[in-house]
């Protein structure tokens, strides 16, 4: 059983950055991998970033594509997702996601924090 508990959204304007964590609890094997996602009521939910639990491999949305970096650190067994240059369009809910390895489906989830972008 893995926990993860999202946070660091809040309100900022539009060109601003945002600092998410994802603190992450439990069992969390050497090869999970931990993905961040976002969720827009009437949208589908997008897939943003995903980085391995090694921190040797990392995976972007082309829409946010150098202006989000993901990383870890291991010390803490936190993710962050680091976001800049923020546009009204990255309004959302985020969310990170834990899977066993690289592949397999997203199984536990963190209940989301709230970001929203003012123009």
């Amino acid at each position: 059983q893995v926990q993860l508990v999202e946070s660091g959204g809040g309100l900022v304007q539009a060109g601003g950055s945002l600092r998410l964590s994802c603190a992450a609890s439990g069992r969390t094997s050497s090869s999970a991998v931990i993905g961040w996602f976002r969720h827009t009521p009437g949208k589908e939910r997008e897939f943003v970033a995903a980085i391995n639990w090694s921190g040797t491999s990392t995976y972007y949305a082309v829409s946010v594509k150098g202006r989000v970096t993901i990383s870890r650190d291991a010390a803490k067994n936190t993710v962050y997702l680091q976001m800049n240059s923020l546009k009204p369009e990255d309004t959302a809910v985020y969310y990170c996601a834990a899977a066993a390895s690289a592949g397999e489906g997203y199984n536990y989830w963190g209940q989301g924090t709230q970001v929203t972008v003012s123009s």
